[in-house]
């Protein structure tokens, strides 16, 4: 992956522009492959919504087997996952919905910029996530620990200081504006 850089146009870091990607054509399918340390962590298919050659917009029911419970949001079979990944951003933000259509709230993964190669959308996990309420009272620092202990930090300097200037964004605009504008 390429290395950080900061477009003068948008506070949050932000990948050097390669070649056109491909776009991934609304109403068709892809998987999403999030890898984490080297291996695949979950594989799932999910509907695309939008692709405008920066963000892809894909939605997916909760791929995980059973209930995931944080103490702060549940996460469990019939919720929907509305999720936005960046070909040029160090992050992804899941929408999260009940099967009803009520919002949980807004769950985010710092990463490396996504690639979509064929119909696979890879994403590589960082470790650090934030989680944003449906109200935006409780914004929430995640895996800070894990992130530390991942020793990113020491192999790639460059991405472990990307991933935590896209954490603090994220949680600036979360705690100012809300996460909607960058949705939009």
């Amino acid at each position: 992956m390429s290395a950080p850089s900061s477009d003068p146009a948008s506070p949050l870091p932000v990948a050097p522009a390669e070649s056109p990607p491909a776009a991934a054509p609304a109403g068709g399918s892809l998987t999403v492959a999030l890898v984490k340390a080297g291996r695949t962590k979950i594989r799932y298919p999910a509907e695309v919504v939008r692709d405008d050659g920066s963000r892809v917009t894909v939605r997916a029911p909760w791929a995980a087997p059973g209930v995931r419970d944080f103490g702060f949001v549940r996460f469990e079979p019939g919720d929907v996952f509305t999720e936005h990944y960046w070909r040029d951003r160090w992050f992804a933000v899941k929408e999260v919905r009940t099967g009803g259509g009520a919002l949980k709230g807004w769950y985010c993964d710092i990463t490396r910029p996504a690639v979509l190669e064929g119909s696979e959308l890879l994403v590589e996990d960082l470790d650090l996530d934030l989680w944003v309420s449906a109200d935006g009272s409780s914004v929430l620092r995640l895996d800070e620990d894990e992130f530390a202990e991942s020793g990113l930090a020491d192999r790639d300097p460059e991405a472990a200081g990307a991933a935590v200037r896209a954490l603090d964004e994220l949680e600036r605009l979360a705690r100012t504006e809300g996460l909607a504008g960058l949705l939009g």
